[in-house]
């Protein structure tokens, strides 16, 4: 079968004999001669990558093959780590693929991406709905109680078996048929969200011409933006994005009420612009057919198909914990807002705040509050040094040490890489660092890996682990210069690295936790990011060296909580209209996306200033896959990483070294061996509480 996919699709590129030197010299078909083994950047062309994806999936059948054939009776090794190992090749392409595609993707590589998502659908079909396969598996599953395996090893059983059940092994061959047509159309829409969510953040851009529409903005915003229009061949001029670090301190700075209008809504209006990248009939189609395969697979609603195997278990205890933070939240926005009316007012604009004022004026209200604006505290959160502070606290925490690797292939030239070593010397893996936007990136900020933590030949294999961002970037003389709130996302993104660094797992079924506990190693690092001791290692002016001053450290300090009204309501909207989206029972043909979010907003009584942190349109956490019923796992993980921080606040040292063993043991180390509730309890000695969570809040 496999071979017949090879042979039909044939090669890459139309030149047979480009094809042939392209598979000859394929740097995926050898182990990778580099330091550490890192993946070959600087020698992978795009002619690479579907030679190497077609081979892997051929080689993997021809090993599943061999499983279900074998005339030796089912067993652990023969039949459930035979299927963990196989796929190496598949495996090692996908994730330099899939990597790069999101941090530095082209044309080229997304209509591959296009090409390749239905043969990898059909991929993966034909592993879990492979009925042989399954047999083999489901005797082990149902021998557990008599054999002598250990913890990993039944949970490796465990998670298997339900693996082929939740994709459908249990189906009679007519519903198996149409489960594969669902999976196939369903991955390709989420492909192309992702891609027209791209394209359209890239569309726009606001061209400023007279200096005199630059009233308000920071020098570094101005300067970045002239640099902006200058790559673009229009110097002289300045241009600002929809990218994150140019939107964002325009709407919080620009004086000039229309230009934030006119920014702001182009925001909100990425992917519904009626043109070819307009996401709401595949968002429509999208929640249509995941409902279709939740029903097919046994579930009322896509939501309880997600949530099945997750810890939150079902969706009702999803809408418990939103709508306990949404009452206090909705309560402290229309405080908010009603301080933002009238400092607008008090400047002699006429009429309603509009959410283009929110940031503007918000900003204006923590000047009066607490004289403090995010331009006084920049200067003194140099990128590098708040890197120097992160890697300061996993050394304070758990001995780890970062060195700079500099002779090592890259995933792209910005990227920065780092050796990481645990306290006894041993090499714990790479860690690539990609800070900047730029137009072949998503946005956000992510962590993942170019190869996951695991065991060949009873050996330990590091990992090489990324994390991407989307920061202010240097501009003229300056530095990248972060916000408070870039400088979080970076310890942020630094907590899923260290997990994916401290894992110690036999197995890659047993490596991953649920989507609603992964969040709680990034989210607990945020914790330290204001730490006087820790701002002490890496709060220095870039210029004269000077540390953050005690002043303007307890102006940082006093307004720890303030705008959590905005920040939680923008938050929870956005999770419950995931839920929403997913907890449908039937999805109507004159099914209308727009709508349905508006009503979402008017049933809980959403201020109309304050939209949903991510709409219909470009919420690509769902609609994309990854957090798809799932957004809610940031709140739900942040309960537990507020009840966490508290375990090192009682003892009276934040770098209590008792503790942070026990929370490299419980939850960085043994992936999903334990149950994810089974782990925090391990770490703490009970279930956590919502108070921490309000508390740090101020809700």
């Amino acid at each position: 079968m496999a071979v017949g996919i090879a042979i039909t699709l044939g090669a890459c590129n139309p030149s047979g004999e480009k094809n042939a030197q392209a598979t000859g010299n394929n740097p995926f078909f050898a182990e990778f001669d580099t330091p550490f083994g890192v993946p070959p950047f600087d020698k992978i062309e795009l002619e690479h990558y579907k030679p190497a994806f077609l081979r892997g999936m051929e080689e993997q059948m021809h090993e599943i093959d061999a499983i279900a054939s074998n005339t030796e009776p089912a067993g652990f090794e023969n039949t459930v780590v035979a299927l963990d190992r196989s796929g190496k090749l598949l495996r090692s392409v996908s994730a330099v693929f899939y990597g790069l595609n999101s941090a530095d993707t082209s044309d080229e590589m997304q209509a591959l991406s296009k090409e390749l998502s239905p043969l990898l659908s059909k991929h993966n079909d034909d592993i879990y709905l492979n009925q042989a396969l399954f047999a083999w598996v489901k005797a082990v599953y149902d021998g557990l109680g008599s054999s002598t395996l250990d913890k990993e090893q039944k949970k490796l059983v465990e998670k298997t078996y339900k693996q082929f059940v939740r994709h459908g092994a249990h189906l009679d061959a007519g519903k198996q048929a149409a489960l594969r047509d669902l999976n196939s159309r369903i991955a390709l829409l989420q492909l192309t969200f992702g891609q027209n969510m791209l394209k359209e953040t890239n569309a726009f851009r606001l061209v400023v011409t007279d200096k005199n529409d630059l009233s308000g903005l920071p020098e570094n915003l101005v300067a970045s933006a002239a640099e902006t229009a200058k790559a673009a061949g229009q110097e002289g001029k300045w241009i600002f994005t929809l990218h994150n670090p140019s939107i964002m301190p325009f709407l919080q700075f620009s004086d000039k009420r229309e230009l934030r209008k006119q920014i702001f809504e182009a925001y909100l209006d990425r992917g519904n612009n009626g043109n070819d990248a307009d996401n709401k009939e595949t968002v429509k189609q999208l929640v249509a057919l995941r409902l279709e395969k939740a029903r097919l697979t046994g579930y009322d609603d896509y939501a309880s198909f997600v949530l099945d195997d997750r810890m939150a278990a079902d969706e009702q205890q999803v809408y418990d914990l939103l709508t306990r933070v949404w009452k206090p939240a909705l309560a402290k926005a229309k405080e908010e807002a009603a301080e933002l009316q009238a400092l607008m007012q008090a400047d002699g604009v006429t009429g309603e705040l509009e959410g283009w004022d929110w940031r503007y004026y918000n900003e204006k209200n923590m000047r009066a509050k607490f004289d403090l604006d995010e331009t006084q505290i920049r200067p003194y959160l140099k990128l590098e040094n708040v890197r120097k502070g992160m890697f300061y606290v996993a050394n304070r925490l758990y001995g780890v040490t970062f060195t700079e690797l500099q002779d090592i292939p890259k995933p792209h030239a910005d990227a920065v890489a780092f050796e990481c070593k645990d306290a006894s010397g041993e090499h714990l893996g790479v860690l690539y660092m990609d800070y900047f936007p730029r137009e072949s990136k998503r946005g956000g900020a992510w962590c993942g890996t170019y190869r996951s933590q695991a065991y060949e030949n009873g050996t330990k294999v590091a990992p090489v682990v990324t994390i991407v961002c989307n920061f202010s970037k240097p501009s003229g003389n300056q530095p990248a210069l972060l916000s408070v709130d870039e400088a979080s996302t970076m310890f942020h993104e630094f907590g899923h690295a260290l997990h994916n660094l401290f894992k110690d797992v036999h197995y890659y079924g047993v490596s991953g936790v649920p989507r609603d506990f992964v969040e709680l190693p990034s989210q607990v690092m945020e914790h330290w990011v204001l730490e006087p001791e820790v701002l002490a290692v890496y709060a220095h002016h870039y210029q004269t060296g000077e540390p953050i001053p005690a002043g303007l450290l307890e102006k940082l300090k006093k307004s720890g909580k303030y705008g959590q009204g905005f920040i939680t309501a923008e938050y929870v909207q956005a999770s419950l209209l995931d839920m929403d989206y997913h907890t449908l029972k039937e999805v109507p043909a004159d099914f209308d996306v727009e709508r349905f979010e508006a009503d979402a907003m008017k049933r809980i009584g959403a201020l109309r200033q304050i939209p949903p942190r991510y709409r219909s349109t470009y919420f690509n956490h769902t609609m994309g896959g990854g957090y798809t019923a799932g957004y809610y796992s940031y709140m739900w993980a942040e309960v537990l990483d507020a009840d966490a921080f508290e375990a090192y606040v009682e003892t009276g040292d934040i770098f209590d070294q008792a503790t942070a063993g026990k929370f490299r043991k419980h939850i960085l180390t043994p992936g999903c061996i334990d149950e994810a509730t089974d782990m925090y309890k391990n770490f703490r000695g009970a279930e956590p509480g919502i108070g921490p969570l309000l508390r740090n809040r101020g809700l």
